[in-house]
């Protein structure tokens, strides 16, 4: 088992800035990144969390993506809008097409943005998030590189594509359902790959389209979609209304995040409704609070508790407050990699608990 070091949140989100600002980021969207790389690996998605801001900042040394470009919106109506991200940084165009969903969200009942030419934006769930806490629901898709072959294929074609929608409740935690098309997220396997463990079986298939419990075997080859055409389907979906109804990509054209011949091309799609439009919105937090408790009430089918979307990384996301985020020998090797790189402190023991 590869050693780790439990590192405390305020100490690694003081490092993350630090490298970020040494990058050239201003102070406003560096704290944007790494809000949104803690919020993923505060939640146990590590595969979308602190490691991948060496990557981020790789793709920029290579010159295949842009630091802190001006994002310019494109097309502009009451309802709707398109962001162009032009390269840059995912979570910063994420967060400025959530801003401007929410304010159209605020003048006509619901706002959708699509951004285009954007990056990989870290968890969907950080932007579905902030809607929630405007008395909003957040919903939240964006397409990815090819994982996923076509449901009677056995080539990826199809991104993981994830989805997100997060839905504000009284005294319960907010409804948040955040999940990938594929059985497992790309990312929890390109963990495994670094950490030298094996993936359990059907989590992906080799490139001769048989399950495989090796990630790099996974990597050549392709994920299973859940429910198989279904899920296949609805990756499908989520890359036509990201990467073509934004005319940055058609199906297929997604750059890997550790492809450095060119810019990822990824896009997004994020929406605000506004509750109040439709329902008084103390009433609607309380109904759902309701549906929480009646499933919660419901007999367990194996006598273990009961879990509502997102319950479970909100018990985590509490937990590493006070504990700390625990990170893999690889990835503190990165981060060491990243301070030397940039003139900053590393974390060192004294960010270690």
């Amino acid at each position: 088992m590869s050693r780790t070091s439990q590192v405390a949140v305020d100490c690694l989100q003081k490092f993350c800035l630090a490298v970020l600002r040494a990058a050239g980021l201003d102070e406003p969207k560096a704290l944007i990144v790494t809000e949104s790389l803690l919020f993923a690996d505060m939640r146990g998605l590590a595969s979308h969390g602190v490691a991948r801001l060496a990557e981020y900042l790789t793709r920029v040394n290579a010159g295949v993506m842009n630091l802190d470009p001006s994002m310019d919106v494109e097309q502009d109506h009451p309802a709707s809008a398109l962001l162009n991200a032009r390269n840059g940084l995912g979570q910063i165009a994420g967060a400025k097409a959530m801003a401007l969903a929410m304010a159209k969200a605020k003048a006509s009942g619901a706002g959708l943005v699509g951004v285009k030419n954007s990056n990989h934006f870290g968890i969907a769930a950080y932007f579905a998030m902030q809607a929630v806490q405007e008395n909003m629901i957040g919903l939240v898709i964006t397409n990815a590189a090819p994982s996923i072959a076509p449901y009677g294929t056995k080539t990826a074609l199809l991104g993981t594509n994830p989805i997100c929608v997060a839905i504000p409740a009284a005294t319960q935690q907010p409804i948040v359902l955040d999940m990938s098309t594929s059985v497992v997220a790309r990312g929890k396997i390109w963990l495994a790959g670094l950490a030298g463990k094996k993936i359990p079986l059907g989590w992906a298939l080799d490139k001769d389209g048989k399950p495989t419990d090796d990630p790099h075997a996974a990597q050549e080859g392709t994920l299973e979609a859940i429910g198989g055409p279904k899920g296949s389907g609805l990756a499908l979906v989520i890359d036509i209304l990201c990467g073509v109804l934004t005319g940055t990509t058609i199906t297929g054209d997604v750059k890997l995040i550790a492809d450095l011949s060119g810019p990822m091309n990824t896009t997004h799609l994020l929406m605000a409704i506004n509750v109040a439009s439709f329902v008084e919105v103390e009433q609607f937090k309380k109904n759902i609070d309701a549906v929480i408790l009646r499933i919660k009430s419901l007999p367990s089918a194996g006598g273990s508790s009961i879990y509502l979307p997102g319950e479970i990384e909100f018990n985590l996301e509490n937990m590493r407050k006070i504990e700390g985020i625990s990170l893999p020998a690889n990835v503190c090797a990165d981060l060491d990699k990243l301070a030397e790189r940039y003139g900053v402190p590393k974390l060192g023991l004294a960010g270690a608990k």
